[in-house]
């Protein structure tokens, strides 16, 4: 137990300095190397909590998917953050007054949190019928999840999927480009592509180079 507790306040901390690393970094690409190390830290958090499901989605969807992404969008674009930093402070009194209200809201959804749990522990295992028609009932983090998704919410499931199919296959179209003079790959060419129109025979001279047309078949 107390390896447990080590390991979960270890996991905790490095995710509190890996957060405030990713806002305070100049270098944006260091900020994105700093969110996948706290995304990491959640994920460790989750496995703590015996959410091996969960774990898994934020290792692989966000720091395989989006956070990889963000990390080659900022590297391939080469934005000039220097001049996007110059109207700063003239917008800090509103993030300022934005962070507060997040705090207290935040403040606000532990206090309660914290107090229906208190008062449901008071009230024992019986208090509700949920819990005791769910008492003796032990089902795995996955089958819990695939038990809300595909049973009480399976069409937001399916349309929240067909709005990032339809996102990603946006994308796809707004920078698909098609240049001129770029030679492409066409399989089927080089699938029956045979000796004859694949390869010729030159006998070149010594000291000349190769022509167009000089030597073929000789």
């Amino acid at each position: 137990m107390a390896l447990q507790a080590i390991a979960f306040y270890l996991m905790a901390a490095i995710t509190l300095v890996a957060g405030f690393c990713v806002v305070s970094a100049r270098n944006p690409v260091h900020s994105v190397l700093w969110l996948i190390l706290a995304f990491f830290s959640a994920a460790g958090l989750f496995v703590l909590l015996g959410a091996e499901f969960l774990a898994m989605l934020l290792v692989v969807v966000y720091v395989g998917a989006v956070a990889v992404l963000f990390l080659f969008v900022v590297m391939m674009l080469d934005v000039d953050f220097a001049s996007l930093r110059q109207g700063f402070a003239r917008y800090m009194p509103v993030g300022l007054l934005v962070a507060a209200v997040l705090a207290v809201e935040m403040i606000l959804v532990s206090t309660t949190v914290a107090t229906r749990g208190a008062a449901k522990a008071s009230l024992g295992p019986m208090a509700s019928g949920t819990l005791a028609s769910g008492a003796g009932v032990s089902v795995t983090n996955a089958e819990a999840i695939g038990r809300v998704l595909y049973t009480d919410y399976v069409y937001f499931f399916q349309a929240a999927g067909m709005v990032l199919l339809v996102a990603m296959i946006g994308a796809i179209v707004l920078t698909l480009r098609h240049k001129p003079g770029v030679k492409r790959q066409v399989i089927m060419n080089q699938v029956l592509r045979t000796p004859a129109t694949g390869m010729r025979m030159v006998n070149p001279r010594s000291g000349e180079g190769i022509g167009s047309g000089e030597g073929i078949g000789e």
